[in-house]
């Protein structure tokens, strides 16, 4: 295993033992950063995600949303919404979370760990940006 592999699994086990179930995402965002991960590029739906770090670049291949040959839902920024503001109360799982933003259009979402947001992207150049909010973690 390499160290940027160690390094980044390290600190998911961390984030996974002190993040709590609602509003979540914003520990595991710091303590991503603290490892020194700049970035995390998701792409749907393939659930393919690549980090970023100061070790190296780093991918994750997730179960993918869908098999074979498929359209591609249309951007829909209400529901793109509707999907953070669920997943934001505890209310979805992750896989349920990428579902959803999948099909609200979605095939590409960018975490900036250092300016502290996430921009969703379309397949035909849409975008909606959410900063989220710095946390402390000891």
């Amino acid at each position: 295993m390499s160290k940027a592999i160690d390094n980044l699994n390290t600190a998911m086990q961390r984030a996974a033992a002190i993040r709590p179930k609602v509003g979540g995402f914003p520990y595991l965002a710091e303590c991503l950063r603290q490892a020194g991960v700049s970035r995390n590029i998701w792409s749907l739906p393939a659930c393919q995600s690549l980090f970023l770090t100061g070790h190296g670049p780093v991918v994750m291949q997730g179960t993918p949303l869908v098999s074979g040959t498929a359209d591609v839902p249309g951007f829909d920024r209400e529901a793109l919404i509707k999907a953070l503001r669920i997943d934001q109360a505890g209310e979805s799982t992750f896989p349920e979370f990428l579902a959803a933003t999948w099909g609200a259009g979605i095939v590409r979402y960018d975490v900036d760990f250092v300016a502290r947001t996430v921009t969703y992207l379309g397949c035909s150049g849409e975008e909606y940006t959410e900063a989220y909010p710095a946390v402390q973690i000891e």
